[in-house]
């Protein structure tokens, strides 16, 4: 009887609404954010489950392909799609928590080319391996006059800009330096990245609309991440995943 008794006592003291709540998460292969391989699914999915368990929210997590996560976040097959940059056409699909971490895009080049990035207008020549479906930044995404190479990953257009198909590609800071210490260290000393970066990008939740307390969970999550800053464990997250 008194384990029952606490059972219920800790029900009580979840936020209004969250009692036996499970939230579903999906996410793309995007290391060392998110991939299943990795401690806890990733550092982001990592940070974003222990936040959600804070807010007293239980979750399930899947991986699947960018555009099949989006698609499934707009059909309700999933309630929280964990690693996504802000832009207009996702606010219209989900609703977007405050960034809880920020992802710094830079690009690359082959060794020895003399390409320099300062303004968009400098890449307008230039072939650019870009990955179908991805955010990278406003301006960036919206230039007619950019010539856009789609590709399947950053390992794809890392490779073809080794092979010289292209001129330069993009990623975040920390994912491409995952990939060229893993199965991209065949070609890391041929690469190099341009010392200007092309954006600093919020990562987000987004939250289906379609759930009908989506921004009760963003303002829960929200508060959460400002407890794990002030209590230590959001840097502690970070520095088992060795960030």
């Amino acid at each position: 009887m008194n384990g029952l008794r606490a059972l219920c006592l800790s029900f009580l003291l979840l936020p209004l609404g969250v009692v036996a709540q499970t939230l579903r998460l999906v996410a793309d292969p995007w290391p060392p954010f998110t991939d299943q391989t990795l401690l806890n699914n990733g550092v982001a999915a990592d940070l974003v489950s222990s936040a959600l368990g804070r807010a007293g929210y239980a979750t399930t997590y899947a991986q699947v392909p960018w555009a099949r996560a989006l698609r499934g976040l707009q059909r309700s097959d999933y309630d929280v799609l964990i690693n996504a940059w802000f832009t207009d056409e996702r606010a219209s699909v989900g609703y977007f928590s405050q960034p809880y971490l920020v992802n710094r895009i830079r690009l690359l080049r082959r060794k020895g080319s003399a390409i320099r990035f300062e303004q968009l207008s400098d890449l307008y020549p230039q072939r650019i391996a870009v990955v179908r479906g991805y955010a990278y930044s406003s301006a960036f995404d919206s230039d007619p006059l950019l010539h856009k190479v789609g590709v399947g990953s950053f390992e794809s257009a890392a490779r073809m800009l080794q092979a010289k198909r292209v001129e330069l590609t993009l990623e975040d800071e920390f994912v491409a330096r995952y990939h060229f210490d893993r199965e991209l260290s065949g070609i890391r000393d041929e690469l190099e990245f341009l010392e200007r970066p092309l954006s600093e990008n919020g990562l987000h939740i987004l939250i289906s609309r379609s759930h009908p307390q989506h921004q009760a969970i963003a303002e829960a999550f929200n508060q959460a991440i400002v407890a794990m800053h002030a209590d230590g464990s959001y840097a502690a997250i970070l520095q088992r995943h060795g960030l």
